[in-house]
């Protein structure tokens, strides 16, 4: 027991360390050269556009070295970076992925201090060390989402710049320097990289990249067509900025109608686990008659699989896309 009591005390120890070290890691100034060297090297692997001057081609994925090396050869460790870069962090892969495998450390060694058991041991681990990578996804998804949602507004004060006679890159500029985040920093990126000499397709395209939005690639799309094709800018402009108000009008309205849906199945998956905290609680010699008797870990079993496929389609029922 004390060895193990000293074990975890170790293991918080380093886990509130890595912590403070995630939150607080900075980027580095090399970071941000590698950053904007990978934005030119995009349209180059895309075939589009050749540099002519080789460029680095690795992005750091780790301050670990051996990590490093591990990750730039899996084919996934550019993805999760594109991934992490969508939810605005500026933080390396490789930090998360520890982050992730020391929490699972703990919430292993946490599990099998209350109870004995391999397999809540080995969940104890999986929630655990998946708490940095769903914070990363949530983060993603409200970056996203409030991207979307202030869209309209970029799109009017580009419409309002170029009726203005300024060129369409000076309206990206405007963008950058008087829209809110997270459009003026993705923008601002887009800007730079037209003035460092990336053909304006190529910067749109890496726009459409670091904001996989389906409006975006609308917007990037139409400016395309309407490059090669030629038209009436503003009234696409002001179009597509309808259009995308409309479709989060029509949003809202499903939100408020489809609440009660969503109610009813918050509460109906948290029912059991509930139920069961609650009978632990009340009768605690009523539970682990069901632990103990052969036949007991096959009925939780299947009515965790019975929980999670009703939670599915629960979740595909009330959520409606636009």
């Amino acid at each position: 027991m004390a060895l193990q009591i000293a074990i975890m005390t170790f293991i918080v120890a380093a886990g509130v360390s890595v912590l403070v070290w995630f939150s607080l890691g900075a980027e580095s100034g090399q970071q941000v050269v590698r950053q904007r060297m990978e934005a030119v090297q995009k349209p180059e692997r895309r075939g589009t556009v050749g540099v002519g001057v080789q460029l680095i081609r690795d992005e750091l994925m780790s301050g670990v070295p051996t990590l490093n090396r591990m990750m730039v050869q899996w084919k996934w460790a550019a993805r999760f970076r594109d991934f992490i870069s969508q939810a605005g962090m500026k933080t390396r892969p490789g930090k998360i992925i520890l982050t992730g495998g020391l929490l699972a450390c703990f919430g292993f060694l946490l599990a099998g201090f209350f109870q004995a058991r391999i397999l809540l041991s080995i969940f104890g681990a999986c929630v655990a060390g998946a708490i940095p990578f769903v914070y990363v996804a949530v983060k993603r998804r409200r970056r996203l989402r409030r991207f979307e949602e202030h869209f309209p507004e970029a799109l009017d004060l580009l419409n309002r710049a170029i009726r203005a006679g300024h060129g369409f890159t000076t309206g990206l500029g405007m963008i950058a320097s008087e829209v809110s985040e997270p459009i003026a920093g993705e923008f601002r990126t887009t800007f730079e990289e037209q003035n460092f000499g990336l053909p304006l397709r190529d910067a749109l395209h890496n726009l459409t990249q670091r904001v996989p939005l389906i409006d975006v690639q609308f917007f990037v799309t139409a400016l395309l067509i309407q490059k090669e094709t030629g038209g009436n800018l503003v009234e696409l402009l002001e179009n597509l900025a309808y259009v995308i108000r409309d479709r989060f009008r029509i949003y809202r309205d499903i939100r408020t109608k489809s609440a009660h849906g969503r109610l009813t199945a918050g509460i109906l998956i948290a029912l059991p686990l509930l139920m069961a905290f609650g009978l632990g609680i009340v009768n605690p010699s009523y539970l682990p008659v069901l632990y103990h008797d052969p036949a007991g870990p096959l009925i939780l079993w299947g009515a965790g699989i019975w929980q999670v496929i009703g939670s599915v389609l629960l979740w595909k029922i009330i959520h409606i896309e636009i």
